[in-house]
């Protein structure tokens, strides 16, 4: 069974054997989450991302996969690649969310992770209402079949913490 834990701080800081990075599509970092992992992973990661790009991504990850890369000078083996939706008030993009959990935990699998740190993927540029994210984080993890046995979710600061700790329960 997977245990789900939270933290409060910075997600390139956490000793686990896969770190989840909310990317763009373009595998080549950005702000945010992603940023921070490309500094601190180091240019491993990026040259990583590259040859993803110029292989099975030339267009780009599909929001909603996942794909590995090394973790580079991070504390962790791989660092998992997950683009999120951009938040709509239109249209109902919960499922592409969810969908970005579910796959990080089946790459996780893949790679024999036993620990994965997560961030609040969409919540940040794409603007996705955290209250709303911590719902279908947490409900994905908790529906999707995984040898993963501990599952943490790295948040920034206290109100996206309290909101997933109120999913967590």
């Amino acid at each position: 069974m997977t245990t789900i834990t939270l933290a409060r701080g910075d997600i390139t800081r956490q000793r686990v054997d896969a770190v989840v990075n909310a990317a763009n599509s373009s595998l080549l970092g950005g702000g945010g989450v992603d940023g921070a992992i490309h500094r601190r992973g180091g240019p491993a990661v990026l040259r990583e991302c590259r040859a993803l790009r110029a292989s099975r991504y030339g267009k780009g990850l599909p929001t909603g996969q996942a794909v590995a890369t090394t973790a580079g000078d991070l504390d962790a083996r791989w660092v998992i690649h997950t683009v999120g939706p951009v938040w709509s008030a239109t249209e109902d993009r919960s499922d592409l969310l969810a969908s970005c959990y579910r796959e990080s935990l089946r790459v996780a699998g893949e790679l024999g992770a036993r620990s994965v740190a997560f961030p609040a993927v969409s919540t940040g540029v794409y603007r996705w209402p955290m209250e709303d994210a911590a719902r279908i984080a947490v409900a994905a993890v908790r529906s999707t079949p995984t040898a993963v046995e501990e599952v943490r979710f790295v948040l920034f600061d206290e109100r996206a913490y309290e909101a997933f700790a109120r999913q967590v329960g």
